[in-house]
């Protein structure tokens, strides 16, 4: 066993699941205790990985402390202990299904699975219906989340979107038919950006991903000068932007959206330096660029996989060279096996600000630490003292209302504090400026148009 595999890759995508998984040959590396957890928690927490991540991404010599398989690998420590021993019973000893899937659902709904109002505040609706697939948390964004790719090439264990992964129908987002999404721009002048997220949009064949992004070029949608595609398949499968079958077709697609004077932004989802350290990786990004699409990099802080200054600036760094832009480090969101991968927000800023302080100019776009809560994106500016009060500075990069964007505050300082809901407000207040029952209003947005590509 080498620590990392480095004969030839096969490019074909081949996935493996909990009902697979025992067909790779790292199965038989895993010592018992490991295979355990991936069968029990695998039933509650979604479970896929890839032959390029086996063979490529992890360290089989530090198992199960390499950051990859942690990030890929279901872990006991991600249920409490007597859930745990719980659901093993009735896994491997008792083998009840009817049991497995009520106990497991029960534990799922006590997950959190729909963190920041997805499901009840972030929903659209016309004709005072809501639109399927689709959520509209700001002003100028609009989140589309196309059916077929409601899936990824390997799931990581920390997703705040596992729900849609693990059969919960009555939490999944998903678009059935290509033209909703286009139907609501045309009514929604405000919206500027569009992002094509899931699951991950790049899990789609360049014929079907062209079927959602193509109608964003039509007459009657100029406003739409941004079209954004999340995804882990820089990191996870780059051979979705090398090698693949239609991976040419898909840069002459990407330059088509360029050419038609919308910019093209690929949200390059990265958890670890290790995932750009890859000779195919690092050409899945030159070929993005080259195409004169943007790649962004971001990712979340979580514990066990990340917490390394170090790897940060390398992934910084490395993307800056290679032609991508560090554009987030976020905080873990409070959903799934948070006490698991949460960190205190005081150790995400000492973390962020190290390794900030590790890398050049070019590569301090990266913000963060920032929490996606409720009301906006948070981001945690510093730890200071003032008057005395040792307090967290705070500012929204986006908020539900436009008036609170960049708008200062603080909060006091909590050196357990790993989430929004943890922070106390400052210098006396009973509550912090935005929490309010006052509606949100629907400020005017100002549309400044691209001039199209000659």
């Amino acid at each position: 066993m080498s620590a990392l595999i480095t004969e030839p890759f096969s490019p074909k995508f081949k996935p493996y699941t909990r009902q697979t998984i025992q067909q790779a040959r790292q199965w038989e590396w895993l010592p018992e205790e490991q295979r355990e957890a991936v069968q029990v928690v695998s039933h509650v927490l979604p479970f896929r990985t890839n032959e390029y991540v086996l063979d490529q991404l992890i360290d089989w010599n530090n198992i199960p402390d390499d950051p990859i398989y942690r990030l890929v690998f279901p872990h006991r420590d991600m249920l409490p202990p007597e859930q745990y021993a719980h659901l093993r019973d009735l896994v491997l000893v008792k083998q009840d299904k009817a049991a497995i899937d009520a106990y497991v659902h029960g534990l799922r709904l006590g997950m959190n699975p729909h963190p920041a109002g997805q499901m009840t505040h972030n929903v659209p609706r016309v004709n005072d219906a809501p639109v399927r697939g689709l959520q509209h948390k700001y002003a100028q964004t609009v989140l589309f989340f196309p059916s077929a790719g409601q899936t990824c090439h390997a799931y990581c264990t920390f997703c705040f979107r596992w729900p849609q992964f693990v059969g919960m129908d009555d939490m999944k987002f998903d678009a059935r038919e290509s033209n909703e999404l286009a139907a609501y721009l045309t009514l929604h002048p405000e919206v500027t950006d569009v992002l094509i997220t899931g699951g991950d949009p790049m899990i789609m064949n360049t014929r079907q991903l062209a079927s959602y992004l193509e109608p964003l070029l039509a007459p009657g949608l100029e406003h739409i000068q941004n079209i954004r595609i999340g995804t882990k398949a820089v990191a996870y499968w780059p051979q979705r932007f090398v090698s693949d079958r239609d991976a040419d077709d898909l840069m002459r697609l990407f330059e088509r959206i360029v050419k038609a004077g919308k910019n093209l932004a690929v949200m390059g989802h990265y958890s670890h330096a290790v995932e750009l350290r890859q000779d195919i990786a690092q050409q899945a990004v030159k070929r993005i660029v080259s195409t004169g699409a943007t790649l962004r990099m971001q990712g979340p802080l979580i514990r066990h996989i990340n917490e390394d200054p170090a790897s940060w600036a390398e992934l910084w760094q490395t993307g800056t060279r290679l032609g991508a832009i560090p554009y987030y480090m976020f905080v873990e969101r409070d959903t799934g096996p948070r006490g698991y991968f949460e960190l205190p927000l005081a150790k995400a800023h000492e973390i962020f600000q190290a390794a900030y302080q590790m890398v050049s100019g070019l590569s301090r776009t990266v913000r963060g630490p920032s929490m996606s809560a409720f009301p906006g994106k948070v981001v945690i500016d510093g730890i200071v003292t003032i008057n005395g009060e040792k307090l967290f500075a705070l500012q929204f990069l986006q908020a539900r209302n436009p008036d609170w964007v960049r708008r200062p505050f603080y909060a006091k300082f909590d050196a357990e504090a790993t989430w929004m809901d943890d922070l106390k407000p400052a210098f006396g207040h009973d509550k912090f400026f935005f929490e309010t029952d006052e509606p949100v209003p629907q400020l005017p947005h100002k549309i400044i148009r691209l001039a199209q590509a000659a």
